[in-house]
C-alpha cells in the first residue's frame, strides 16, 4: 500500500502562506490543493513562499484551475478559448511557482458532438496548451477531473483515454461525482478498485492517483450538491480498503463543504 495523503479542496487561509500552513498543519493535512475554481487569489510570490513552506513540511501541493479554463471547444479560436488558454497557462505559472504536483482542469462539454470527436478536440487543444506552456518553462502535468453528470462528457473512461494518449495528463478520480453517476454504486472496496485501476493502467510509475472525495446527493444520475459526510451514501472506508491493493501513492482531496467531515473522511483513510 502506497502513502495515502489527505488534504482540503482549498487553502485554508488567505492572509499569508504561513498562517495556511501552520492552519494545515494543525488539522493533520500533508496535502492541499489550491483553489482557483472562481478565479485567481494568489501572486507569484505568495505561490513561491508557500512551495516553499510545504516542501519544508512535506506538504503536497496541487492547483485547481479556475472553471472557464477548459478545454475542448469547438475551434481553438475565439473570446472562450483564449480565456481558457490564459486561465490553464496562468494555473500552470502558479503550479511551477510553489512546485505543485498537478494542474487540475474540467474536460469541458460535448457541444453536440459524438463522444470521440470531443476526446479528438480535447487532445488536440491541450497540445496547444502544452505547446505554449514550454515556451514559458511551466510546463506542469495536469490532471483531467472525471464529472458528475450521466449524460454530459467527461466520464472516467473519457478522461483514462484522453491520459492515455497524452503522456503528461493524468486522470483526477472524482469518487463522489462516480457515485452519483452510477446512481449510488460506490459502496463496496471492489467497484473502488476497479475505478482505480482504470487510472493506474495510464499512470507514469511513482506517480500518486489523484483523487477526489466527499459525501454527495444526486438524482437522475447527476450530482446535486456535495454533502457533510454521513448524510449521504458515499464512505471512504472501501476506499481505503481499495488503495491498500496497489503500491502506488494517493493524494486525495475533501472537497467536502464542511471542516468536521474532511476531518471523518481523513481519519477514515489514514487512522
Amino acid at each position: 500500500m502506497g502513502r495515502i495523503r489527505v488534504g482540503p479542496a482549498r487553502v485554508p487561509d488567505r492572509e499569508s502562506p504561513e498562517a495556511a500552513v501552520e492552519l494545515l498543519l494543525e488539522q493533520g493535512y500533508d496535502a492541499c490543493e489550491i483553489d482557483f475554481e472562481s478565479g485567481f487569489w494568489m501572486d507569484y510570490p505568495w505561490a513561491e513562499r508557500l512551495g516553499e513552506l510545504a516542501r519544508e513540511h512535506d506538504l503536497a501541493l496541487s492547483v485547481h484551475a479556475p472553471l472557464f479554463g477548459w478545454v475542448g471547444h469547438l475551434e481553438a479560436s475565439g473570446r472562450k478559448w483564449s480565456s481558457a488558454l490564459g486561465a490553464l497557462d496562468r494555473s500552470a505559472g502558479i503550479a511551477t511557482a510553489c512546485g505543485a504536483e498537478l494542474v487540475v482542469f474540467h474536460p469541458g462539454f460535448l457541444l453536440g458532438r459524438s463522444r470521440e470527436d470531443s476526446v479528438a478536440a480535447v487532445v488536440e487543444q491541450l497540445a496547444l496548451v502544452r505547446e505554449r506552456l514550454e515556451g514559458k518553462g511551466r510546463a506542469a502535468p495536469f490532471g483531467i477531473e472525471v464529472m458528475g453528470r450521466v449524460n454530459d462528457f467527461g466520464s472516467l473512461e473519457e478522461c483514462v483515454e484522453i491520459s492515455r494518449r497524452i503522456g503528461w495528463v493524468r486522470p483526477v478520480v472524482d469518487f463522489a461525482h462516480m457515485h452519483a453517476t452510477s446512481d449510488g454504486a460506490f459502496l463496496e472496496a471492489e467497484r473502488f478498485r476497479e475505478a482505480l485501476e482504470l487510472a493506474d493502467g495510464v499512470l507514469d510509475d511513482g506517480a500518486p492517483f489523484h483523487i477526489h472525495f466527499s459525501d454527495i446527493a444526486f438524482a437522475n444520475r447527476n450530482e446535486t450538491k456535495h454533502l457533510p459526510y454521513g448524510e449521504g451514501t458515499l464512505r471512504a472506508d472501501p476506499l481505503r480498503d481499495a488503495l491498500a491493493a496497489f503500491d502506488r501513492p494517493a493524494t486525495v482531496v475533501s472537497e467536502s463543504p464542511d471542516e468536521a467531515s474532511s476531518q471523518m473522511i481523513r481519519t477514515a483513510l489514514t487512522g
